[in-house]
């Protein structure tokens, strides 16, 4: 039977994006933000999200896309959040006010951002950026937690978020159905319970360079995350990054778990049950458990890209500083 691969490649040219995708939609400075939802349902508040791929792996895919200077304002998620940047340069903040740390991270690197601390991310750079985001579990969408003064900013601009999760556009005629409250807002003792990192307590255990992996990825794929892996974690899924080096020309393999590939650069052929097919950089392609696949670049020069295998970890907290 001739696999179903097509369905299950989201191109980049083809990413439909959502510009009212989060509360601060309206509010300036975050408000030409683009949010892409690949696969499973994302953390989206808009219902005018498209989704690409509705089943979910055990965690979900998304993309951010932003002009320059356009910040995410400040969330807190309770499940696992990973960016990779595939296009500019980013800088993440985190804090009650963003300003307890931040890093720059340029193309190619990867942030596993602590659950459980409020963080934010700006587009640095002088073009359209991209980041290519992965987060924990099947149902990623209740584990948004909104700073305090994001709530009030988007009142302000006409956005009002529901407790149910959605959102309700004011300047559209829009009010909370009935039954429905405000999301409520965090009071200080809860804000206490938040904490506040340093830079150096951050970046060691949650930030990967792009140039380090593609050194240690000599003869095998480089583990990126994962109990035993450069950032050890377990946030219900695994990632490798893998090269030109790393990887067996035709070697077959056959994973039991679902399997997400998303190249960084360079063209990659893979071939699914004999159907072959060519993924390049900011393409997303979901293999399912069982599938046997081939995986090697397709042209000559630099070639890259980060593989996320499902695990059977719970997607729970990854902060455990003090």
């Amino acid at each position: 039977m001739t696999p179903d691969i097509d369905a299950r490649i989201v191109r980049y040219g083809e990413l439909i994006p959502c510009k009212t995708a989060f509360i601060d939609a309206h509010t300036p400075g975050s408000d030409t933000k683009e949010n892409f939802t690949i696969i499973g349902g994302g953390v989206s508040e808009s219902p005018d999200q498209h989704v690409h791929i509705e089943d979910t792996p055990g965690f979900n895919i998304g993309a951010a896309g932003q002009p320059p200077r356009c910040r995410n304002s400040l969330h807190s998620h309770r499940t696992a959040e990973v960016f990779f940047v595939l296009r500019g340069r980013w800088r993440f903040f985190w804090g009650r006010y963003g300003k307890a740390g931040e890093v720059t991270l340029e193309e190619g690197d990867i942030i596993n951002i602590p659950t459980g601390i409020f963080r934010g991310f700006e587009n640095i750079g002088t073009d359209y950026g991209m980041i290519m985001a992965v987060l924990g579990g099947d149902d990623a969408g209740g584990g948004v937690i909104w700073a305090p003064q994001v709530i009030e900013d988007a009142r302000d601009h006409g956005l009002v978020l529901g407790a149910n999760g959605t959102l309700y556009d004011t300047k559209k005629g829009q009010t909370l159905p009935e039954g429905v409250a405000p999301m409520p807002v965090l009071n200080e003792e809860e804000l206490a319970a938040y904490p506040e990192p340093r830079a150096a307590e951050v970046v060691p255990r949650h930030v990967a360079r792009y140039l380090d992996l593609m050194a240690l990825a000599g003869g095998e794929p480089a583990r990126v995350i994962g109990p035993d892996a450069a950032l050890p974690d377990r946030p219900g899924f695994d990632v490798d990054f893998l090269t030109r080096g790393s990887v067996a020309q035709d070697a077959a393999q056959t994973p039991d778990r679902h399997v997400v590939l998303m190249p960084m650069r360079g063209h990659w052929r893979l071939t699914v049950g004999g159907t072959a097919r060519t993924l390049a950089p900011g393409d997303t392609c979901l293999v399912k458990p069982g599938e046997t696949y081939t995986l090697a670049p397709s042209m000559t020069g630099e070639a890259s890209l980060y593989r996320v295998t499902q695990t059977d970890d719970p997607a729970g907290a990854t902060w455990t500083g003090g």
